[in-house]
Formats: structure tokens, sequence, C-alpha cells
């Protein structure tokens, strides 16, 4: 049936009626290959394995093991009528700083666009950055683990400080981290963003906004986020 698709672009139905794919993109995937490729990226096998260079050469050697690996599966009349076999390029670190400004950008819009009096701006350094990045990446798994990451040490710390009264409307906090190896929150300015927040959503979206006076925090301090129990 898919060969009658890919070659006439029409579908027949079972009572002879003639389906017309011929303006259909079909995308079809597959993990053929997905053990010899994580090999490649892994650098072999053993104790100790050597650190592989993520580069145009190793991108090469993927696509090839993939197609390889396609072929020896189906038959040449199928690969014979596939326009385009697209291989994933391995994420580099400039792709996986711009997914994790990406998903901080979303907890951002989460923040602003949450009910009630609770929206906030927050910002975090480059230690903090690197720290998500580390815990939330890999050359194996890519950044699946990443939003899971940014969850566990960003946004249920912030959701406490918001729950227990810690961080109000408009303020900013800036996320930083110990010279141990700790998240730590900053209130950096209380309202500071009252005026902003009220140009976007109204005086009837923040209410007793414009009673709350942006002032910067004088002695800035750490305040407690502590993490929720696993049940």
């Amino acid at each position: 049936m898919l060969l009658g698709i890919l070659d006439k672009a029409t579908l027949t139905l079972g009572d002879n009626r003639r389906v017309d794919l011929s303006q259909c993109i079909i995308i079809m995937t597959s993990n053929l290959g997905a053990g010899e490729m994580s090999n490649l990226v892994q650098g072999g096998l053993g104790f100790a394995p050597e650190r592989i260079e993520v580069d145009a050469a190793l991108d090469d050697k993927i696509s090839r093991t993939a197609v390889e690996a396609a072929r020896r599966k189906f038959t040449p009349e199928f690969m014979n009528r596939i326009d385009k076999a697209v291989v994933f390029k391995t994420l580099r670190p400039e792709h996986l700083q711009q997914i994790l400004e990406i998903e901080l950008g979303m907890v951002q819009q989460r923040i602003l666009m949450a009910a009630g009096a609770n929206q906030f701006v927050f910002t975090c350094t480059p230690k903090v950055k690197t720290l998500l990045l580390h815990e939330g990446t890999d050359p194996k798994y890519g950044a699946r683990h990443l939003k899971r990451s940014i969850e566990k040490n960003l946004v249920f710390p912030l959701a406490n400080l918001v729950a227990t009264g810690q961080v109000k409307l408009g303020d900013f906090v800036r996320v930083d981290l110990t010279p141990e190896g700790k998240l730590t929150f900053i209130k950096e300015a209380e309202g500071a963003m009252v005026p902003v927040l009220l140009e976007r959503y109204g005086a009837a979206a923040v209410p007793a906004a414009s009673a709350r006076a942006a002032r910067t925090v004088a002695n800035r301090r750490e305040f407690g986020a502590s993490q929720p129990e696993n049940k």
C-alpha cells in the first residue's frame, strides 16, 4: 500500500474509491541505527571512552550510518521511492544555549501570564545557565531533560517563593549560584515592573499595583526556596 502511495500518489480504498495524495507531503521517522550512532557520539565502548569532538566530520559519519542502516532494513524498491533522507545533526554547545534561552523565555512568559497579582521578572546568571545545561543535556539524549532540570531547579523554587509571599507583583529576582554550588534567589528590586505590567495588562489584571511603588531593595538578601518533597 505504501509503495503505491509513494509511486502513484493515490490510495485505493476497499470500495474502490481513490484518495488523491498528490498534494500531500509524507514524513516518516525511524530510529534505525540509533545504537551505532550513539556509539559514535559517546566515543566507543569501554570504561573510559575517548571524548569525541562534535564537528562536521562526526555529522557526516552519523548521516552515513543512518542511511546504511535504513538500506539494510528496507528494500531497494522502497528506498528508491523516498525523495530525501534527512538525518538530524548533533546539537552543539551554541545550539543547547539557544534552546536554554527559549525554555527560560517560556518560563518567564508563564509567570507574566499567571492569574492574580503574581507577575514578576527573573534573570539567571551565566553560572546558573551553565548548571542547567550541565544537568539537562548530554551527548546521547541532547536537550530532552533540559525542561525537567529547569522545572526542578528554577520553577519549583520560584513557585514556593510566590506561595509564601516572598516574591510579589512586579519584583525583580536574580538567580545566582553560591561558591558551594547551590542556587540562591536574590530580590534586586520591589515593584520594578509594575508600570510595564499595568501598561500591558491594565489595572484590572494587576489589582492594587498602583499602590505599590517601585523601589530598589536597599539590603539585598537571599531568601529561602525550599524544594518540594517527593511523595
